[in-house]
C-alpha cells in the first residue's frame, strides 16, 4: 500500500491504545533503530518438545510454562524478550507496526492460500538486500522439491513451522493471535530449536513492508517465517567478501539437511560432472526407446518433464514418487566485493557476462536447483530416411578423392546443466540508476549494495539499449502487479475478497477451511540449460543437501559455553541425538567453563570395515550470542572462522600426523570423509568461540566419542584381521573335513594355499618357506586348542595333513615320555670321542629311521590305507575342540603367522596393528593440600618381554609430572613435551620405577583421583611388584630462608639413615625462575643431580646404610632426635587414601634388590643445592633481611655471649676456686652445656618453621615409605660452624678467661676514640653505678648515639713523595699545557689516520675506473676479432656456394645433353623393334 493511503487508513482505525503504541514505537525507533544500531540480547534457544508447547500460554495470562513477556501484567501485546531482529544496512527500519495497524478492513489469519504462495511480486523493494534473495529463494526451492510427494507426510509447507492456538501435529495450520504471541520451529545447531517471535512487523519510511509478504494481504505466515530466519542467521558471522550471508543456507534451517559446500572451479570440471551425473537425473529425448536414465542413488522424484524451450518455462510436473529426492543439489553465487587494484574485477566482469546471457544479474546472488544434466542435443537428430533392401546389397564403399588427409572435425562434446530459479529473467535495478523504462514505475529507495563499478557501467550501458524481449514481459507483467497493489484502497477489500474463493470466518481463532481457489498461482521456478563451461563461471560453489534420516548411523556431540545457556539449562541441559535410528549411537553435550577464552574439545572416531567408508561430518558452530548490534561490526574481523581439523591418531605415539580433514566456518559446513577399508582412528580438535556440534552420519558403523569409548573398541582384533583369520581357518577346516576324500582333498589343499599364501610372495623357494611357518602355526593351534602336548599318534596325524615331517624335528615337545627319561647319555660317555664306526652305524640308523617315516607317511596319505583311517578318525575327535572357539583359535592361527614374518608386511591387515592398543589403569586418590608439593605415585613394573609402552596420565591436577627410571642403570627416560615419550621398555632385573608429582591447586574436588594408564600393543602388560598401588608416604621438609654467599650454596643437608631408604627429593625456591641444580653427595661425591628452574625433583634415589654401624645404632636409639628437632627439620608423615582393593602392607623386595654398586661401605649424604648463573637476584628489602640474617648467624658462631663472658668474669672474681678445676671436669661441664638448647637456637628454629613468603626462601623435601619413616633423619650440615664453635672452645679451655680478656682489649680500644664524658656526668654515673660493668661498657661502646672522635687516617694514605707539596697556579699552568699537548697529539694522529683513509678510497675509485676501462677495451677489442672471423667465414661461405652452384649448373648441362641424346635414338629403336616383330608373326 502506499504512504498517502496508508494515512487514510490510521485515523479511522486508532484507538486509546493504539496511539500509545504507536508513540511507544516511534521512541523506540528513535532512540535505538534497528540498521545496526540497537541491542540485541536473548538466552539460548530451548530444544523443541512437543509436550511443551502444547502448553504454551497464547494469551496475556502467565503460566508455569510462559516465561515473562512484558514488563506489564497487563500488555495488550506480546513483546519478545529476545528484542527485536537486526536488518541489513540497506533497510533502515523507521518504524514498527502490528498487524492492525497497517492492514485494516480485512480478517487477519496466518494461513489464507494454503494451495500456493507468491513472494516475488509484492516484495519487489526487498530484492536489493542479498539475505531477502536468498530466503524467498530458498523457500520457494523447498516447496518445489517437496510439491509432488503423494503422501501427507511427505508434503512440506512453509507454515507448518509456525505455531499459535493449534495443535501440535502434521498438517497444522496456525491461526491468528490477537496477543502476537507465535511459536517457530526451526533447526539449528544440530537440532530442532523452539524460537518466540511477535508480530510487531519493520517499515520504512515509505511505509513499505521490510519482511517478505505474498500476494494475500492479510497473510501473515511469510513475515513471521522470516522473523524466524532472520534471527538464526543473524547467529552467523560473515566477512566483507561473501556478503550478507557467507555459506549460511535456509534450507538447513528449515528441513535440518546437512550442507556439504565445495567450490566449483575449472580446474576439475570433470569431476564435477561426473558428480553431477551420478546425483542428478539425465536428460533423454521421449522418443527414445529406453526410459529416462536417472541416477541409483537419487529417487526419481528429481526426474522433471523434459522442456525443449531454453526460455522461462515453467518447471515440468513430477513424476509419481514416494518422496522427495535424498540428495538436493544447489548453486550459488557470492557476491563479489573486489578492493581496488584488485584481480577478481577480470573473473566478476566474466561472471556478469555469462550470468546475462542465460537471464540472471550478478547483482541478483541467490541459490539455484540443479535439476538435470543433459548429454545430448536438446532436440532429437532427425532420422535417416530409409534405404531400399536392394541397395543394401554390395553396397560401394564412397572414396573422397584428395589431395591432402582428412582430419574429422572436433565437436565441443554436450555438456548442459538445468538449473532452476525464481529470479530467471528478474529485472534488476543497477548500481549507478535504474532502467530507464521502470523508472517511474520502481519505488525501491535503496540500491543493490553488490554491484562494484566495473558491473555497475555495463550493467547500465546494456540498460540504456534495452532490455531483452523476455525480460521486457518480464518486467511489465511485475510493474502490472506492483502498480495494481499500489492502488489498492480501504474501499477495495471488498473487492479483493471476491476475487479469493476461500472466505474467513468473523473470528480468527477458528479454523480456515481449505477450499481451493478459483484461479491458484502457484510459486513457479523458471528453467534454463547452462553450459557446463559458463557454469564453472558464474557459480562459484555447489551445495549439495544430505538427508540424514536415510543414514542408519549417525551421532552428535554438542558442546557449549555456560554464558550462553539459561540458568534453568546450565542445571539440567542434556541435549540428546536429533535422529535416532536402530543401532545409532545417541548423542552428548558438555558445557564449557564460561572463564576459557573458547571452546575447545576433543573427540575421536573409530570405523571398521571390511569395504571403503564414507562418513558425512557437519559442523556447527555459534560465534555470536546476545551482543549489541555496534558489537557485531567489531566482532566480525574479531571473531575467527571454528576450525575442525582431522587426523590419524594412535595413543602408542606422540608424533602429529597430516590432517586428512579441514573444516573453517562461521556457521555450519559439512564435508564426506572417505576412508580405505580397515581399521582407522582419527582425532578431532574442535575450537570455537562460544559451542559447536559435530553431527556425523555414515551408511558403515562407527564409534564416536571420547577417548574411554574408543580404546575399549581397539583391544580387539580388527575387522580385516578377522575376516583374514577366519578365511585361513575355514581352508584348514575344509581340509580335515575332507581329509578321507582325495579328490576334494586336493581341491581344499588349493584353496587353503590361497587363503594364507601372501600376494606377494611368489618365488616356489618363498612359498615353501611360508608353507613351515603355517604348518608350525596349525600344530601350535592344535596345542593350545587341546591344553596339552599332542600324542604321537595326533602328531602323526598333523604331520600327515601337512605333508611336513620337520615338525616332529624342529618341535622339541614332540618327544614321548619314555623317550625323555632314557635321552640322558651315561657318564662314561661323557668326556669320550665316537670312533669312527660307531658314526657310521648311527648315520645308517637315522637313515633307516628316516626312510621308515616316509614310507609310513606317503602309506598315510592313500586313500583306504590303515594309517589314513587311523589319522582321519583321531582328527574326527580332535576337530569339535577347535570348532569350539573358532575365532579365538583363528586369530591365534595368523597372529603366529606374523610374529614369524620378522617385520615384513604379509597382509594388509597388518596395518591395522598401528591402532590396536592394550591398556591397564593404576589409580590412587590425591591429598587435599592446597598450593602444595606432593608425591602421588611411586611404584616399581616388572618387564618381563621386550615392549612398546606408552604412559599416559588422567590428573585433575594440571601440574602433574610423570618421571620412569631404569632402576638398573639408574637413568630417566627421555620426556616430550613434559610427558614420557613413546618406549621400547627391555627386560631388567630391577624393573622400572614410575615416579609421579604434582602440584596441587587450592581446592581439589571431593574423591579425586589420580590415574595412569599404561598403553601397549598386546599382553601381557608389565606387572606391579606389588598386589596395588600404595601411597602412604612420610615426608621430612626442611625450609630457611637463602642468604646469599660466595660458594653459591643455597643449602647443605645431611641425611642419615639405618637401613636401606627408597627417596624422593624435591626442591624448590621462592623465585619461580632460579636455575638451581640438586646434588647428592656421598664423601663429597657427586653420586646423582638434577637441575631445574624454581622446582628440580630426583625422582627416586636409593639411601644405603653403614653396615658397620649397624650393630651400634641397633643398640643406641636415636639419640639426636632432639637436635634434629632443634634444626628445623619438619618430618610429618603424609598418609592418602588408598585404592578400594588396598593391603595393609606392602612388599619391599625390589627396593631391597635396589642396591647401585658403590665402592666403599662408608656413606655421609650430604644434600646440597647451589644457585647456577647468577640466577637469585635479591631486592633491597630482602638483602635488607639478609643482613638481620648475617648478624644472627654472626652471634650464633660466639661460644660465649656477652652476657656469658660478664657472668663468668663476675664469677671469677667472686669464686676464684673455680679457676683451679681439673680440664676434665671443665669438660663435663662444657658437654652439659653443649646438650642443652640455647634460647637463640629455638628462636631460630621458631624463624624457620613460619616463613615469610615475601621473603627469598627455599624447601627441601625428602619423601619415603610410610614404613621407612623411622630410618631415616635429615638435619642442616653445620660441620664447619660446629668445628669453629669446637676451635674456639678448646681455646677457652685452654686458657680460661680468654674469651673476656678479648673483649676487654677491644673496648679499651674503642674507648681511646670516644670524647672524654664531663666532670658532672662521670661523678653521678659513678655514684650511682659503682663498680663498672662490663656489659654497659659494651653497650656504651655499640650504641649508635655514643660520640666518637675522628680518626686520623694520615699514617693509612698511601704517598708518592716523602712530604706533601702545595699546588700553586705555576704548577697548574705546567699541567694544563702537558694536557693541550697530549689533546693536539692526537687530534694530529686523527688528522692522519682520516687522510689516509681518504686516499686509499680514492685509490679504489681509480682502480674500478681503470679496471671498467680495460674491461671496455677487452670487449671492443672481442667483438672486432669476433667481426673479422665471421666475415671471413662468410667469404669462404660465399665461394663454396658459388662453386656448389657451378658444378650444379654444369651436372644439369650434361643431364639434358644426355636426355636430348637418348630422345634422338629412340625413334630408331622403335622402328626396328616393330619390323621384328611383324617378321615374327610371318613365320608362324
Amino acid at each position: 500500500m502506499s504512504k498517502t493511503q496508508l494515512k487514510k487508513k490510521e485515523p479511522s482505525s486508532s484507538k486509546g491504545s493504539l496511539s500509545e503504541r504507536q508513540a511507544e514505537a516511534a521512541s523506540i525507533a528513535a532512540s535505538s533503530s534497528e540498521s545496526l544500531g540497537g541491542a540485541w540480547r536473548f538466552p539460548i534457544w530451548p530444544e523443541w518438545n512437543d509436550a511443551e508447547v502444547e502448553k504454551e500460554k497464547w494469551d496475556s495470562s502467565k503460566g508455569a510454562e510462559d516465561g515473562k513477556t512484558s514488563k506489564s501484567h497487563i500488555a495488550p501485546f506480546y513483546e519478545n524478550p529476545e528484542g527485536r531482529i537486526l536488518l541489513p544496512q540497506l533497510l533502515n527500519v523507521h518504524s514498527w507496526k502490528r498487524p492492525k495497524e497497517f492492514i485494516v478492513n480485512k480478517a487477519l489469519s496466518v494461513v489464507e492460500n494454503p494451495i500456493s504462495f507468491d513472494l516475488l511480486s509484492p516484495n519487489d523493494h526487498l530484492i536489493c538486500s542479498e539475505l531477502m534473495r536468498r530466503l524467498i529463494s530458498e523457500i520457494c526451492i523447498v516447496w518445489t522439491l517437496h510439491e509432488g510427494t503423494l503422501t501427507e507426510k511427505d508434503r512440506w509447507r512453509p507454515w507448518e513451522h509456525i505455531y499459535s492456538l493449534c495443535k501440535v501435529e502434521k498438517g497444522h495450520v496456525p491461526l491468528y493471535n490477537d496477543y502476537g504471541k507465535y511459536v517457530v520451529r526451526l533447526y539449528w545447531m544440530g537440532c530442532w530449536r523452539k524460537i518466540m517471535v511477535d508480530d510487531s512487523m519493520p517499515f520504512d519510511e515509505e511505509n513499505h513492508l521490510l519482511l517478505p509478504a505474498s500476494t494475500c494481504q492479510s497473510e501473515l505466515w511469510p513475515m513471521l517465517l522470516a522473523k524466524a530466519l532472520i534471527k538464526v542467521a543473524n547467529t552467523n558471522v560473515v566477512s566483507e567478501v561473501h556478503g550478507e550471508m557467507g555459506v549460511f543456507t535456509f534450507i538447513h534451517t528449515l528441513t535440518g539437511w546437512i550442507p556439504e559446500i565445495s567450490p566449483i572451479k575449472s580446474l576439475y570440471l570433470g569431476t564435477t560432472w561426473d558428480f553431477l551425473k551420478d546425483t542428478i537425473p539425465i536428460f533423454t529425448h521421449q522418443d527414445d526407446s529406453l526410459p529416462e536414465t536417472k541416477s541409483a542413488t537419487v529417487d526419481p522424484a528429481a526426474a522433471r518433464r523434459s522442456s525443449c524451450d531454453n526460455g522461462n518455462s515453467p518447471l515440468p510436473e513430477p513424476e509419481k514418487r514416494k518422496g522427495s529426492p535424498e540428495v538436493v543439489v544447489c548453486a550459488s553465487q557470492y557476491p563479489l566485493r573486489p578492493h581496488n587494484n584488485s584481480p577478481w574485477f577480470g573473473q566478476m566482469a566474466t561472471s556478469s557476462e555469462c550470468l546475462r546471457q542465460y537471464g540472471l544479474s550478478l547483482l541478483c546472488s541467490h541459490i539455484v536447483l540443479l535439476t538435470r544434466t543433459r548429454g545430448c542435443p536438446l532436440e532429437a537428430p532427425p532420422k535417416p530416411p530409409p534405404v531400399p533392401q536392394w541397395k543394401l546389397i554390395r553396397q560401394r564403399k564412397k572414396i573422397t578423392v584428395t589431395d591432402e588427409p582428412q582430419k574429422p572435425p572436433l565437436s565441443k562434446p554436450e555438456k548442459f546443466i538445468e538449473i532452476a530459479s525464481p529470479f530467471l529473467h528478474f529485472p534488476v535495478k543497477s548500481s549507478g540508476g535504474q532502467i530507464p523504462e521502470l523508472k517511474a514505475q520502481r519505488s525501491i529507495q535503496r540500491i543493490c549494495p553488490h554491484g562494484s563499478p566495473l558491473v555497475s557501467i555495463a550493467e547500465r550501458e546494456e540498460a540504456e539499449e534495452g532490455p531483452e524481449p523476455d525480460a521486457a514481459e518480464c518486467t511489465a507483467s511485475s510493474t502490472n502487479i506492483k502498480k495494481d497493489k499500489m492502488e489498492v484502497t480501504a474501499k477495495d477489500v471488498k473487492k479483493d475478497n471476491d476475487h479469493i474463493s476461500n472466505v474467513r470466518p468473523k473470528t480468527a481463532l477458528k479454523e480456515p477451511s481449505a477450499v481451493e481457489p478459483s484461479a491458484p498461482v502457484k510459486p513457479v521456478l523458471q528453467l534454463t540449460w547452462m553450459d557446463l563451461d559458463d557454469f564453472a563461471k558464474c557459480f562459484q560453489t555447489l551445495l549439495v543437501f544430505h538427508k540424514p534420516q536415510i543414514y542408519p548411523h549417525h551421532i552428535q556431540e554438542s558442546h557449549f559455553k555456560s554464558t550462553v545457556l539459561s540458568k534453568t539449562a546450565t542445571a539440567t541441559y542434556s541435549p540428546k541425538s536429533s535422529i535416532q535410528s536402530p543401532g545409532s549411537l545417541s548423542g552428548t553435550s558438555t558445557v564449557a567453563i564460561s572463564e576459557c577464552p573458547e571452546v575447545r574439545g576433543t573427540h575421536y572416531l573409530c570405523v571398521d570395515s571390511l569395504q571403503p567408508a564414507q562418513i558425512l561430518i557437519s559442523f556447527s558452530v555459534l560465534l555470536l550470542w546476545g551482543n549489541a548490534a555496534q558489537e557485531k561490526k567489531e566482532l566480525y574481523a574479531a571473531c575467527t572462522p571454528s576450525v575442525l581439523i582431522a587426523q590419524a591418531y594412535s595413543w602408542k605415539s606422540l608424533q602429529s600426523q597430516l590432517p586428512v580433514l579441514t573444516i573453517k566456518t562461521t556457521c555450519s559446513r559439512a564435508t564426506m570423509l572417505k576412508l580405505p577399508p580397515g581399521r582407522h582412528v582419527l582425532s578431532f580438535h574442535t575450537k570455537a568461540a562460544l559451542g559447536y556440534n559435530v553431527h556425523l552420519c555414515s551408511e558403515m558403523p562407527f564409534t564416536f566419542g571420547d577417548e574411554e569409548a574408543i580404546m575399549s573398541q581397539l583391544t580387539k582384533e580388527s575387522a580385516r584381521f578377522t575376516d583374514k583369520a577366519l578365511s585361513i581357518w575355514r581352508g584348514l577346516s575344509r581340509l580335515v573335513s575332507s581329509f578321507s576324500n582325495e579328490q576334494d582333498q586336493q581341491a581344499a589343499r588349493r584353496s587353503l594355499e590361497e587363503a594364507h599364501c601372501p600376494p606377494k610372495i611368489d618365488t616356489p623357494l618363498e612359498k615353501r618357506s611360508h608353507s613351515k611357518v603355517f604348518n608350525s602355526a596349525a600344530y601350535k593351534m592344535l596345542c593350545e586348542a587341546l591344553g596339552r602336548k599332542l600324542t604321537s599318534e595326533e602328531r602323526f596325524a598333523v604331520v600327515v595333513l601337512t605333508a611336513d615331517p620337520s615338525l616332529l624335528a624342529n618341535d622339541p615337545r614332540i618327544h614321548s615320555p619314555t623317550l625323555d627319561g632314557e635321552s640322558k647319555p651315561p657318564e662314561r660317555w661323557s668326556d669320550r670321542k665316537p670312533a669312527d664306526s660307531e658314526v657310521k652305524a648311527a648315520i645308517v640308523l637315522q637313515a633307516a629311521f628316516k626312510g621308515h617315516t616316509a614310507r609310513k607317511i606317503l602309506n598315510a596319505s592313500k586313500p583306504g590305507t590303515k594309517e589314513k583311517l587311523t589319522a582321519s578318525k583321531i582328527f574326527l575327535d580332535m576337530w569339535p575342540k577347535v570348532e569350539s572357539d573358532a575365532e579365538k583359535h583363528a586369530a591365534l592361527l595368523l597372529s603366529y603367522i606374523i610374529d614369524r614374518s620378522e617385520g615384513a608386511e604379509l597382509y594388509p591387515c597388518q596395518q591395522d596393528e598401528w591402532t590396536r592398543v592394550t591398556f591397564a589403569d593404576y589409580s590412587v586418590s590425591l591429598r587435599d593440600t592446597a598450593n602444595s608439593w606432593t608425591l602421588v605415585f611411586r611404584e616399581v613394573f616388572l618387564v618381563h618381554k621386550e615392549m612398546r609402552l606408552v604412559p599416559k596420565v588422567y590428573s585433575p591436577v594440571p601440574n602433574c609430572l610423570l618421571h620412569v627410571i631404569n632402576n638398573d642403570t639408574g637413568e630417566e627416560l627421555d620426556m616430550l613435551f613434559n610427558k614420557v615419550a613413546p618406549h621400547v621398555y627391555q627386560p631388567n632385573k630391577l624393573g622400572y620405577t614410575f615416579v609421579a608429582e604434582a602440584v596441587t591447586s587450592e581446592s581439589l574436588p571431593a574423591g579425586a583421583k589420580w590415574r595412569m594408564r599404561l598403553i601397549g600393543t598386546r599382553e601381557p602388560l608389565p606387572k606391579l611388584s606389588c598386589e596395588t598401588p600404595l601411597n602412604v608416604f612420610s615426608v621430612k621438609k626442611l625450609q630457611d630462608y637463602y642468604i646469599p654467599n660466595d660458594k653459591n650454596l643455597i643449602c647443605r643437608c645431611l641425611v642419615r639413615v639405618t637401613a636401606d631408604v627408597i627417596g624422593t627429593i624435591q626442591f624448590q625456591t621462592s623465585k619461580a625462575d632460579a636455575l638451581i641444580r640438586l646434588s647428592v653427595l656421598d664423601q663429597e661425591k657427586l653420586v646423582a643431580g638434577n637441575t631445574g628452574k624454581g622446582h628440580v625433583v630426583i625422582p627416586i634415589f636409593c639411601f644405603l646404610a653403614n653396615e658397620a654401624l649397624n650393630s651400634t645404632e641397633q643398640k643406641k636409639p636415636n639419640q639426636k632426635g632432639s637436635t634434629t628437632r632443634d634444626k628445623g627439620v619438619d618430618a610429618k608423615d603424609a598418609p592418602q587414601e588408598r585404592g578400594e582393593d588396598s593391603t595393609a602392607g606392602k612388599s619391599h623386595s625390589s627396593f631391597d634388590q635396589f642396591q647401585p654398586p658403590t665402592e666403599t661401605m662408608v656413606h655421609k649424604y650430604v644434600v646440597q643445592t647451589e644457585v647456577l648463573c647468577k640466577s637469585w637476584d635479591l631486592d633491597e628489602s630482602q638483602l635488607a633481611f639478609v643482613h638481620t640474617l648475617r648478624d644472627l648467624q654472626k652471634n650464633e658462631m660466639r661460644v660465649h655471649k656477652p652476657q656469658d663472658l660478664n657472668r663468668s668474669s663476675t664469677t671469677d672474681l667472686t669464686h676464684p676456686q673455680r679457676q683451679k678445676t681439673p680440664k676434665a671436669n671443665r669438660k663435663e661441664e662444657g658437654d652439659k652445656e653443649r646438650g642443652k638448647p640455647s634460647s637463640n637456637l629455638k628462636s631460630g628454629s621458631k624463624l624457620e618453621m613460619s616463613l615469610d613468603p615475601t621473603k627469598a626462601n627455599w624447601t627441601l623435601r625428602v619423601v619415603t615409605d610410610k614404613s621407612e619413616a623411622e630410618s631415616i633423619e635429615m638435619a642442616k650440615d653445620t660441620e664447619r660452624m660446629d668445628q669453629i664453635k669446637a676451635i674456639k672452645k678448646a681455646w677457652e679451655t685452654a686458657e680460661p678467661g680468654r674469651s673476656a680478656k678479648a673483649l676487654q682489649s677491644r673496648l679499651k680500644f674503642l674507648r681511646q676514640f670516644q670524647h672524654p664524658p664531663s666532670d658532672e656526668t662521670a661523678t653521678d654515673e659513678a655514684a650511682s653505678t659503682g663498680p663498672a660493668d662490663p656489659r654497659s661498657d659494651l653497650g656504651t661502646a655499640l650504641s649508635p648515639s655514643t660520640k666518637t672522635v675522628t680518626m686520623d687516617y694520615t699514617p693509612f694514605t698511601r704517598r708518592q713523595k716523602d712530604l706533601p707539596v702545595l699546588m700553586d697556579s705555576q704548577m697548574e699552568a705546567t699541567q694544563q699545557r702537558q694536557r693541550i699537548e697530549q689533546i693536539q697529539t692526537y687530534r694530529l694522529v686523527r688528522e692522519n689516520v682520516l687522510e689516509h683513509q681518504k686516499q686509499r678510497e680514492l685509490n679504489r675509485k681509480a682502480l674500478i675506473i681503470h679496471q671498467l676501462e680495460t674491461y671496455e677495451h677487452m670487449q671492443a677489442a672481442q667483438g672486432q676479432r669476433c667481426k673479422t672471423f665471421l666475415d671471413a667465414c662468410e667469404s669462404i661461405r660465399s665461394r663454396q656456394v658459388a662453386a656448389m652452384k657451378r658444378k650444379q649448373a654444369e651436372r644439369q648441362a650434361l643431364e639434358d645433353a644426355k636426355q636430348a641424346l637418348l630422345e634422338k635414338t629412340r625413334p630408331n629403336l622403335s622402328a626396328n623393334q616393330r619390323r621384328k616383330t611383324s617378321a615374327a608373326g610371318k613365320k608362324k
